[in-house]
Formats: structure tokens, C-alpha cells, sequence
């Protein structure tokens, strides 16, 4: 029995460096943006710090109120056309039991970052906890309570492995940091 032998540089020694490429052209070969969803319009105060952020660096970024519990399905038909809009990474802000970004990452391989939002009954420990115990295999990175900025840069700097021009104004962002301290006078 004859079988047909694959061939290119796809099936090979080379295989995994092509595949490689081959994200990173697809990603780059756009415009890259992140997907940032949140559970209710209650949490949208704390998540303006991540659109203001993502702003500042000229990234674009789609946003939904979308319940991981309410809208289940409405969620994973968002996020399941994600790779191909662009998105490249996801942030979700969640408070109370805070399943959303979970669930988010349940439903991709691209990555996820949690915001916990403050909440009245535990003052937001309710929601870290939530998304700091996520189980083996689904991994959620989790920035700070009400740590929407910081989300922000983190999806900056997974974007800017790829990109010179975001890895330059991370930099510069970081020495105007630095700046403003440096001046600082007590």
C-alpha cells in the first residue's frame, strides 16, 4: 500500500518554527486588538482604566457586557470568532463569584486576564480568590483588585512580543514612570 509522504516546510524538521511564523504572520498581518468583557455594566467604572490604558498605546479593543451564568452562549459565540477579529489576548472583569474569566478561558487558547472587582460582601477577596484558583490546564492571569490598568499593560506586553513599535512605547512609558518619581519632591 502506497501512501502519500507529506512534504514542506509544514511536516518536517522544521515544522514547529513554520507553525510559529505562520501565527505570528497571521497576528501581525492585522490589526491586533484585545477583547475586554465584563459582567455587568455595574463593573464598567473600574474597567475604563483599561480602555483609557489601551488608548494611551494606540491598541484597539472590542468590549461586551456578557454573564458568564446569564449569557453563557452569547459568550462563547463572542469569543469563538475572536482569533480571527484579531484578539489577541482577553480581559475580564468580574465581581461576587467572578466564574467570567473561567469561563472565557475555558472556551480559548488565548490568553486570559482576570480583573477581580471590589465587592461590598468581601471587599473583592471573593473574586480573587475565585480567579487566582483556577484548575490545572486553564490557566487566568490575575492582576490586583480593581486592577484594570495593569490588565491593560499586561495584554500590551503579550502584543509587543511581536511588535516593535508597542515594545518602544512600553519603554518609553516606563522611563516617563520612572521620570515622574525621580522629580518627585517631598
Amino acid at each position: 500500500m502506497n501512501h502519500a509522504r507529506a512534504s514542506g516546510p509544514e511536516h518536517g524538521p522544521d515544522a514547529r518554527r513554520f507553525i510559529y511564523t505562520k501565527h505570528i504572520q497571521f497576528f501581525t498581518g492585522m490589526n491586533m486588538k484585545v477583547g475586554i468583557v465584563m459582567g455587568s455594566t455595574s463593573d464598567l467604572d473600574v474597567m475604563k482604566g483599561a480602555f483609557e490604558m489601551l488608548d494611551k498605546f494606540g491598541v484597539g479593543y472590542e468590549k461586551k457586557v456578557l454573564s458568564a451564568h446569564r449569557t453563557p452562549h452569547a459568550l462563547e459565540e463572542w469569543i469563538d470568532g475572536a482569533r480571527e477579529r484579531g484578539i489577541t489576548s482577553f480581559i475580564a472583569g468580574a465581581g461576587g463569584a467572578a466564574h467570567l474569566a473561567g469561563v472565557v478561558a475555558a472556551f480559548t487558547t488565548l490568553p486570559v486576564i482576570a480583573v477581580p472587582i471590589m465587592s461590598k460582601a468581601l471587599r473583592g477577596l471573593d473574586s480573587l480568590l475565585a480567579m487566582v484558583q483556577m484548575p490545572t490546564g486553564i490557566p487566568v492571569a490575575t492582576v490586583a483588585i480593581d486592577g484594570a490598568k495593569n490588565a491593560a499593560l499586561l495584554a500590551v506586553e503579550i502584543m509587543a512580543v511581536t511588535d516593535k513599535g508597542l515594545q518602544e512605547k512600553l519603554r518609553e512609558f516606563r522611563e516617563e514612570q520612572a521620570r515622574k518619581i525621580l522629580e518627585t519632591e517631598i
